[in-house]
């Protein structure tokens, strides 16, 4: 099983790249969701990382990956200009699948 990244910059592609993990780039809605899909559709990869600007492109769609899609695993993660709102989308992202009100 392997690791995938989804990213909107090469910078975070290059860093994930010297990890071992595998990835490409997206500039869009569109490319960000078809990407998603053929990560989806891959049986080799076990979590996909993305960029937190391109999730938030594509935001009902990754909360619906995440609430009804075990494997793989979607993570969202900050990318080279750090994690705006992040902090407020996972206490949302808690309260919409686990029931947890934080």
């Amino acid at each position: 099983m392997r690791c995938h990244l989804i990213s909107d910059n090469t910078d975070t592609l290059m860093g994930m790249r010297l990890a071992g993990v595998s990835g490409e780039i997206a500039h869009n809605r569109d490319e960000t969701l078809a990407a998603l899909r053929s990560a989806l559709r891959n049986q080799e990869i076990a979590a996909i990382f993305l960029t937190q600007k391109l999730s938030e492109l594509c935001e009902a769609e990754v909360r619906q990956i995440k609430q009804t899609i075990p494997v793989p695993l979607l993570v969202v993660i900050p990318d080279r200009h750090g994690g705006q709102g992040l902090t407020a989308s996972m206490t949302r992202y808690l309260e919409e699948t686990v029931g947890i009100h934080i």
